[in-house]
């Protein structure tokens, strides 16, 4: 430990690790080393958690086991009784929506298929916008994380902490990634393909690589409400 403040580009250089990271949708088919992925991992696993309890597990695949993954889950995607065979574990998101969480939904939805020429209309280009999340947006690493079902909702905020750990870090290293709760329909799927134990739950994936800066989808940059919007300073 030191009393020594960090200089300014010590600052600015996490500042713009956090501030740079986005939800990438089309990469490069360039490679990830491993040691860089051990590094961000390394990394990450400083995150916080309640006791130390350190809740999380991570599944990294590359090649072929990343291909067979992503052809099983597309192929239940494509069914026409997904929805009623392949049911989410847990809610990720609300089950009655409210503003301005709807209005902040639809707005990056609709944004993102305006830079990608989709209309609202246009059911099929949305299915398959949609599917370029099961393999992982071309991405060479694809990513699930899951957590011990005896764990409670604060191990839940904890696993956060770590996947923001994850982002940053990889960040830090020029690359970039992807968060996906959309995996977790297919947690079934997921778990024969991974040989998951009965006591493991899938919380999310995430696509991992190097952003293809000619994609149009890349372009996009979410808005951020001012901080004085949700904070209040009390003396």
């Amino acid at each position: 430990m030191t009393d020594r403040r960090p200089t300014f580009a010590e600052v600015e250089l996490v500042d713009q690790a956090i501030t740079s990271r986005r939800s990438v949708r089309a990469f490069l088919p360039t490679p990830v080393a491993r040691e860089d992925i051990e590094a961000i991992l390394d990394v990450a696993r400083r995150a916080p958690s309640g006791s130390n309890t350190q809740p999380w597990k991570v599944y990294v695949l590359t090649g072929e086991s990343k291909t067979r993954l992503s052809e099983s889950v597309l192929a239940a995607y494509d069914h026409p009784e997904v929805d009623t065979l392949h049911r989410e574990e847990y809610p990720y998101y609300p089950r009655t929506w409210i503003d301005p969480y709807q209005s902040r939904r639809r707005k990056v939805g609709w944004d993102l298929y305006g830079l990608l020429g989709i209309e609202r209309a246009d059911k099929e280009r949305m299915h398959a916008q949609h599917a370029r999340n099961f393999r992982f947006f071309d991405a060479p690493v694809g990513i699930i994380f899951t957590i011990d079902r005896v764990m409670e909702q604060g191990s839940w905020l904890d696993y956060g902490m770590f996947l923001e750990a994850v982002m940053v870090g990889a960040r830090a290293r020029g690359i970039d990634t992807c968060p996906q709760a959309a995996f977790t329909q297919f947690h079934r799927i997921i778990a024969e393909h991974l040989a998951l134990t009965d006591d493991e739950m899938v919380v999310c994936g995430m696509s991992m690589g190097y952003a293809n800066p000619a994609a149009i989808e890349n372009t996009l940059i979410t808005e951020r409400t001012p901080v004085s919007d949700f904070t209040r300073f009390l003396d």
